[in-house]
C-alpha cells in the first residue's frame, strides 16, 4: 500500500475514518477482501504471492491495520519474512504487537523496511522501520497522509534550521482530505458516507479530478510502464470507517478511478 489518509476524531460519532491506497505490480495475483485465513475473524484482500495482506479488519472489535512499503535497508534475503503478515499480527492483536515489535531490533531485521499502521475508534499508532532503527509514533486527533516517504502531512514541528522534504502527493492532498473529513456513517449510501472522499481518491491532481491514472510523483492513483514490461500501479483502494458504537463499515474498489466498481464487502 502506497497511500494511506487516516483521519482521527473522537468526539465524532465515528472516530475513525481510513483511506487505503495499495501500489503493486499488475501482474502479481491477489484476492479481494473476505475471510481468507482459516480459524481468523479477520477480513482483508490477500496477496496470493505471499499469503499476507495489505489491509485487515477485525470486524467484532471493531480495529484496522495496514502496512506501506518504506525506504531504506533490505533484509537479508536468507532471514526475509512477507511484510503481509504484519497487518495480520496488528489487526488480530491490535497496538501491542506494534509495540512489542518496537523494542525487538532482532524480530524487525526479517522485514524490509514498512509503515504499520493500527487503528481502532480511540487510538491510532504507526511504527516505522527502516533496516536499521524503528520508530514508534501515535497518530492524535487530525487527517494524516502517509506515503512511502513515511507520515508526511500535517508537517511535524522540526528543529530550528532544519527542514523536511516535502512529498508532493501529501502536499497536493493533504489538505483537501483534511478539509472534507466525511461522516462514514456505517449505514448510509456510498456517496453520502464518503463524500469528497470518493473524488479524492480517484484524483490524479485534486484540482483535475477527472484526470486519469499518472506516473508524476504525486498522484493518488498511479500507473507506470517500466522499461522491462511490467507496470506499477494503483490496483485497489479500500475505505474503512469505525464507528464508537463499534460498527465497522468496509467499502473496496478493485478497479481504481471507476467508481462503479464499489461495493461493500461483506462482514458477515
Amino acid at each position: 500500500m502506497c497511500t494511506v489518509v487516516v483521519s482521527l476524531a473522537p468526539e465524532d460519532q465515528v472516530p475513525l475514518l481510513l483511506l487505503g491506497v495499495r501500489d503493486e505490480f499488475t501482474g502479481r495475483r491477489w484476492q479481494p477482501p473476505a475471510r481468507h485465513w482459516p480459524g481468523s475473524p479477520l477480513i482483508g484482500g490477500q496477496d496470493e504471492q505471499a499469503g499476507g495482506t495489505w489491509l485487515a479488519v477485525h470486524p467484532d472489535l471493531p480495529r484496522v491495520a495496514c502496512i506501506l512499503n518504506g525506504r531504506g535497508e533490505f533484509a537479508p534475503p536468507s532471514r526475509r519474512r512477507s511484510r503481509g503478515e504484519l497487518p495480520l499480527r496488528g489487526a488480530a492483536e491490535g497496538a501491542q504487537v506494534l509495540r512489542k515489535l518496537h523494542d525487538d531490533p532482532d524480530a524487525l531485521a526479517r522485514y524490509d523496511p514498512f509503515y504499520l499502521v493500527c487503528a481502532d475508534p480511540a487510538e491510532v499508532l504507526l511504527l516505522s522501520w527502516d533496516g536499521r532503527q524503528a520508530g514508534l509514533s501515535e497518530l492524535g486527533p487530525a487527517t494524516h497522509v502517509l506515503t512511502n516517504a513515511g507520515h508526511m502531512y500535517p508537517p511535524a514541528p522540526t528543529a530550528a534550521g532544519a527542514t523536511i522534504p516535502e512529498d508532493p502527493k501529501a502536499t497536493r492532498f493533504g489538505p483537501k482530505f483534511a478539509a472534507h473529513r466525511p461522516s462514514g456513517d456505517p449505514a448510509a449510501p456510498l456517496e453520502d458516507a464518503w463524500g469528497d472522499w470518493l473524488t479524492l481518491a480517484a484524483a490524479d491532481n485534486p484540482d483535475n479530478p477527472d484526470g486519469p491514472p499518472s506516473a508524476e510523483p504525486g498522484a493518488i492513483i498511479v500507473r507506470l510502464e517500466l522499461p522491462d514490461g511490467r507496470v506499477w500501479g494503483s490496483t485497489s483502494v479500500s475505505l474503512v470507517a469505525l464507528a464508537a458504537d463499534g460498527r465497522l463499515r468496509y467499502d473496496f474498489q478493485p478497479v481504481p478511478a471507476d467508481p462503479a466498481t464499489w461495493y461493500p464487502v461483506n462482514l458477515g
